[in-house]
């Protein structure tokens, strides 16, 4: 399977692509894609669009997996998070490709084994999961593989549900 991550934000997108070799997920590429703050929010929305597209046309993912927004603190931040969450998931569904969302608490839990974790938990972990030299950074870069990783832990019980006509 090969996933892709993607943290949302307007300023910085987070990226990761993980691939699973023999049951063990290695690290394809991550990084972040950043929009200038001195551009208008319309240009700067235009230009995540076409980053996102050109990254998902590239890469080829069987699955996208976005970071569910539940809660900010600043009401301006949730905003610019939430438009570049549905950036990343129209520009994969435009591409056919499938999307899930898991929440933070879900990927921290999938990832370090709590899901109150910390930002240097889940990057240690990132780090150690998919056998890096060096913790990921910045933590967008990190959470997005970590988005990936959640997945693919995931994908043996999703599909055995569906299987049982989605019954639990």
């Amino acid at each position: 399977m090969f996933v892709l991550g993607i943290d949302p934000g307007l300023s910085r997108c987070g990226y990761g692509a993980v691939s699973q070799d023999r049951g063990n997920p290695v690290a394809v590429v991550s990084g972040v894609l950043t929009t200038p703050v001195s551009n208008p929010l319309a240009e700067r929305l235009a230009q995540l669009l076409r980053e996102l597209r050109m990254l998902i046309t590239r890469l080829s993912p069987e699955v996208v997996v976005v970071e569910r927004i539940l809660f900010q603190n600043n009401a301006r931040t949730a905003m610019s998070v939430g438009q570049a969450s549905g950036l990343a998931l129209a520009v994969a569904a435009e591409a056919g490709v499938p999307v899930v969302q898991y929440s933070p608490n879900e990927v921290k839990q999938a990832v370090a084994g709590w899901g109150g974790a910390g930002k240097d938990q889940v990057q240690r972990m990132v780090q150690t999961l998919l056998n890096l030299p060096e913790k990921p950074t910045p933590p967008d870069r990190a959470d997005a593989l970590a988005l990936a990783l959640c997945h693919l832990a995931n994908a043996p019980f999703s599909r055995a549900v569906a299987a049982a006509g989605g019954r639990r």
